[in-house]
């Protein structure tokens, strides 16, 4: 396979770029901004799953691979995608972007970042491609028994956009076990606030990379957000990770 894999059809591309129109983007803003992440179920089929799991073994399309337990991550592996990236790949970063745009700018409003999101993605891969941010973050992890990532986030470089898409390729209980997604928020001067995010095979968790707004008694302030995978118990986990700011 060489250069960027196409999915199954152009009308796979479509049926993406149509399921994510579908989906009630007022309704998902108000759990995002009430809890951080938000579950959006089906985002793809589980032909598309599969497709993208086996793109695992193409070290061609990859700029880069990953051993956690090297670098004290956690256990498993990930690979970047090398541009061009693969075009599933390209559709849901540059399909979902625009829908996350007002959330993005109203949560850095209300955190007084003088930061403004243009309304395409092309625009913001400009800006970061500009401050040197060249290379492309979507990745492919892959999970075996006893491997886990352990709470990090995602930054790479000055410009971040503020969130984040996982997932799911495999199927829990058939594929794997363990293995769950987890969401730590830290507010100030409390203990950290652990979610188990469940995910069925094609369903994403979009959540927050790094900061988000609160409002408290006292007015709005920052909370801290982490992120992992739990110990996998059997089988094998594979996620796509869309990371919507490219890399120093």
């Amino acid at each position: 396979m060489s250069g960027a894999p196409k999915i199954i059809s152009d009308n796979a591309l479509d049926q993406v770029e149509r399921r994510i129109k579908s989906i009630d983007w007022q309704a998902l803003t108000a759990e995002l901004n009430a809890r951080g992440n938000v579950v959006l179920e089906n985002i793809i089929s589980h032909d598309q799953c599969d497709f993208l799991r086996k793109l695992f073994a193409e070290d061609e399309i990859f700029r880069s691979r990953v051993n956690m337990a090297q670098h004290g991550y956690g256990r498993g592996e990930y690979k970047y995608f090398n541009y061009p990236l693969p075009d599933i790949v390209a559709a849901l970063r540059t399909a979902i972007y625009p829908h996350l745009v007002p959330v993005a700018n109203r949560w850095y409003e209300a955190m007084n970042i003088d930061v403004n999101f243009p309304a395409a993605h092309a625009e913001f891969i400009a800006r970061c491609h500009a401050a040197g941010q060249l290379r492309p973050t979507p990745l492919l992890l892959q999970y075996g028994v006893d491997d886990y990532n352990c709470l990090h986030q995602d930054l790479y470089g000055e410009h971040v956009f503020p969130l984040q898409l996982a997932i799911l390729l495999s199927a829990p209980e058939r594929d794997f076990s363990g293995g769950e997604f987890v969401l730590t928020e830290q507010r100030p001067r409390i203990q950290s606030r652990p979610e188990v995010v469940r995910l069925e095979q094609g369903d994403a968790v979009l959540f927050a990379v790094n900061q988000r707004p609160v409002q408290g008694t006292r007015g709005i302030y920052r909370v801290a957000m982490r992120h992992g995978v739990s110990r996998l118990h059997s089988g094998q986990r594979h996620t796509l990770g869309i990371i919507f700011h490219d890399a120093k």
